[in-house]
């Protein structure tokens, strides 16, 4: 039996995956489900496994840091929406990755792969650690929303947050019009630059720059007052397993 980790901070994109992949294989065991980079660490300091999938970007850091604290040899399918470079970098080192949103099939040719030629040891990762660790992350700026027979062209700097609402995404632009996206939120956290965006639950990610005011609530809840506000059902407050995370991103000020 295959034995799996996968390395996730959204529990639902998590639970998703781990669906995916046992309805592909009930062969496959799911050993774990490790949402951030401390608690990969720990795991691996004790445990092993025969396959990991490996989100890049986790609440605390980047995934990639994991192995720069523990020695690992195992396969990585990485699941990302991560840059143009690091996917370049995966596929000469022939290190499988998945775009999310994640689909059935290209997660079905990725564990054939893996089966198939048990690619993906500790010194083709490290080849490709030197790579993406070489290079400054790049991330959109610019997002073309189409609606009707219009399209439009908005920068990070005019967005005020994301949302999702009743199946979709849009915009809220800091003048106070929605736009539709064709991004996920799951896609758009490892697309937007982190210190400018946060994603405070999961309906939600918001721009620095539009919060106006913070009030603490319970159980170490903040609710936020953006500006613009939101409207309809969105209820801006940070998720509990989210503060922490949070309150580090308030007061980071240099992100490289």
């Amino acid at each position: 039996m295959i034995q799996v980790v996968i390395v996730e901070d959204e529990k639902h994109a998590a639970e998703k995956l781990a669906g995916l992949i046992q309805e592909l294989d009930p062969g496959i065991s799911i050993v774990a489900v490790i949402p951030s980079v401390k608690e990969a660490v720990d795991y691996f300091r004790k445990n092993s496994a025969d396959l990991i999938f490996l989100d890049i970007q986790l609440s605390d850091g980047q995934s990639l840091e994991i192995f720069e604290k523990v020695k690992i040899s195992t396969p990585v399918i990485f699941t990302t929406a991560y840059n143009q470079y690091a996917i370049d970098a995966f596929k000469l080192n022939s290190v499988d990755y998945l775009l999310k949103p994640i689909r059935r099939k290209e997660l079905e040719q990725s564990i054939r792969k893996y089966k198939e030629t048990r690619l993906g040891s500790a010194e083709k990762l490290n080849d490709i650690l030197r790579k993406v660790s070489s290079e400054k992350p790049v991330y959109k700026s610019r997002f073309l929303v189409s609606f009707g027979q219009k399209m439009k062209l908005v920068t990070g700097q005019d967005i005020a947050f994301f949302y999702a609402s009743n199946k979709a995404v849009f915009i809220r632009l800091f003048i106070g019009k929605d736009l539709p996206s064709d991004h996920t939120l799951d896609a758009l956290q490892e697309l937007l630059d982190p210190s400018i965006f946060f994603r405070i639950n999961r309906k939600m990610i918001i721009n620095i720059n539009a919060i106006k005011d913070m009030h603490m609530l319970s159980r170490s809840r903040i609710k936020l007052q953006l500006d613009p506000p939101p409207e309809n059902d969105l209820d801006p407050v940070v998720s509990i397993e989210r503060s922490k995370p949070f309150r580090e991103w308030l007061e980071e000020e240099n992100r490289d």
